[in-house]
């Protein structure tokens, strides 16, 4: 199994947090600041605290016997990364190439702009990555990339042009399904797809594209 760099952050998380970031053992854990409040609540560990500690309730704590083990980094304030990125950076830095990073999405939406941004930043780093937040996942694939999808009854999908016109865009196993498609960054068609029982494959041949997965509403 490819070892993952997990990055746990102070977004939204769904209704059950028990339900919500899996971190195998050979996994790599960053609290990127007020993640570690999540973690706390889950009894892990992380392997890295990083952060100005703006959004940490309890920052006077982070330094008890309980993370000795954590290395510790804490970022001025006012700095040109956010606490992701420099996250992000930490993980490729120690050699990742695959990241989860929860608490990706919802709440302060400049946060979860930058957060998507971030995906970007990975793919043309040669890395990958998901964002996590409540019910909803993102994740980017660029030129020549695929994604090849089980059927998830209950959960819709959307692709979307990200940056400039995605080309060459092929989705199939989909109740909607194109092939060869220009898909422009200002039409938003690829929204709101559906699994039919079936394996569907998602690729691109030139450019990038956002792939949203969610919660159909009853």
């Amino acid at each position: 199994m490819e070892k993952t760099c997990i990055i746990v952050g102070a977004g939204e998380y769904g209704n059950t947090l028990d339900e919500q970031i899996e971190i195998n053992e050979n996994d790599y854990c960053i609290a990127a600041d007020g993640g570690l409040d999540i973690l706390r609540q889950k009894n892990i560990v992380p392997d890295m605290i990083l952060g100005d500690m703006d959004s940490v309730k309890s920052s006077d704590k982070i330094y008890q016997s309980d993370y000795a083990n954590s290395k510790c980094i804490v970022l001025p304030t006012e700095k040109d990364d956010t606490d992701m990125l420099a996250a992000i950076k930490e993980g490729l830095k120690a050699g990742y190439k695959n990241f989860r990073i929860y608490g990706a999405l919802g709440g302060r939406l400049d946060h979860t702009l930058a957060n998507i941004q971030c995906l970007l930043y990975l793919y043309n780093r040669g890395a990958t990555g998901i964002l996590y937040g409540p019910d909803t996942q993102l994740m980017l694939l660029g030129s020549g990339q695929s994604l090849i999808l089980k059927d998830i009854p209950k959960r819709y999908i959307s692709v979307f042009a990200y940056g400039s016109e995605a080309s060459g865009v092929s989705i199939k196993g989909l109740k909607y399904e194109v092939s060869d498609y220009a898909l422009k960054p200002d039409f938003p068609i690829g929204v709101s797809n559906e699994f039919i029982g079936k394996e569907g494959i998602i690729s691109v041949k030139n450019g990038n594209i956002i792939v949203c997965f969610g919660e159909l509403l009853e």
